[in-house]
């Protein structure tokens, strides 16, 4: 699992005025959440373009065929007009597009690409290829459209070009496993990290703060692809790791079982863990992380866990 990573390319900051593209490379969003996700962008100050295919329905639960979704990406980054780009949703798809997206196209038109779930597959091909700091954060109609949905300060910090910030308990972190830890945060939806390896498109990791988060994942599932990343050596190339809010795997009853499961599979694992902050599928405020960028995980205190961001992850 070691590679030589790419040197690290940082997208424009995005500010009031930029032009947002919104576009669908995986399932069929719900129109109506949609345009309400976009009011909410351009309420902040941003211009938003629908992709051309990004509400097309079918085949099956796709937002178009892979050409038409494809078209739509590609598109977004050949356009100097369009600044960054938004997903409206996940579901499934976006791996299909992998092996046909144009990595010279992309690298000389880095932008802000800003999604979760199922485009995990997309963040992990663009650091892999482009060396891309991208970021883990709200979709149009998964967050933008709901009251409450955004964390607007990591927004602002991540997107803006912010060099130095941290989240902390108040932002929901906790401590499994005390200890400091330095490296790039990378990461993003377990299942689909899990399912890439083997394959061509699996994420590069190397001196990483690892991020993992997941939706209808129970306590066994958790130690399952948490020891299918271990087996496959991930874990060699990690300093540390912070696990996502739980609240959409597991009741808040059964949240202490499921640690006691993460930490039985991490057994081995000699960095510090934390858990519990609310970035990609969460039912409150969604935090924006930008990945790729260099990190340092403080979790010398119980009371006072800390992931500090170093650096800017735009060019301002």
């Amino acid at each position: 699992m070691t590679t030589s990573p790419k040197a690290v390319v940082r997208p424009a900051a995005l500010r009031p005025g930029a032009t947002l593209a919104v576009l669908s490379p995986a399932s069929t969003p719900k129109p109506d959440l949609v345009q309400r996700g976009i009011a909410h962008l351009q309420n902040l100050g941003y211009r938003t373009v629908l992709g051309k295919h990004a509400l097309d329905r079918g085949p099956l639960y796709y937002a178009g065929t892979l050409e038409q979704r494809l078209e739509d990406f590609h598109a977004a980054f050949a356009d100097p007009a369009i600044d960054g780009i938004v997903c409206t949703r996940g579901g499934w798809g976006s791996a299909e597009l992998l092996p046909h997206l144009d990595a010279a196209l992309i690298r000389a038109h880095p932008k802000a690409f800003i999604s979760y779930s199922d485009h995990t597959a997309l963040h992990s091909w663009l650091h892999n290829e482009a060396g891309l700091v991208t970021f883990h954060g709200p979709m149009a109609a998964a967050d933008f459209s709901r009251e409450g949905g955004i964390d607007n300060a990591s927004w602002a910090h991540s997107l803006g070009g912010d060099a130095a910030w941290s989240l902390g308990a108040a932002d929901g972190l906790r401590v499994l496993r005390a200890g400091v830890a330095h490296g790039r945060l990378q990461g993003g939806c377990l299942s689909i990290l899990a399912e890439s390896l083997g394959t061509p498109y699996a994420l590069r990791i190397a001196d990483s703060i690892l991020f993992l988060e997941d939706i209808g994942t129970k306590a066994y599932q958790w130690d399952r692809m948490l020891l299918h990343l271990r087996y496959a050596g991930v874990l060699e190339n990690v300093r540390g790791i912070v696990f996502g809010d739980m609240h959409q795997c597991a009741a808040v009853a059964e949240h202490d079982y499921l640690e006691r499961a993460i930490l039985h599979s991490l057994r081995d694992f000699d960095g510090p863990i934390a858990i519990g902050l609310p970035s990609g599928h969460v039912d409150g405020s969604n935090i924006t992380l930008p990945l790729g960028i260099a990190v340092k995980l403080d979790l010398g205190e119980a009371g006072n866990p800390r992931m500090h961001f170093l650096e800017a992850a735009v060019k301002v």
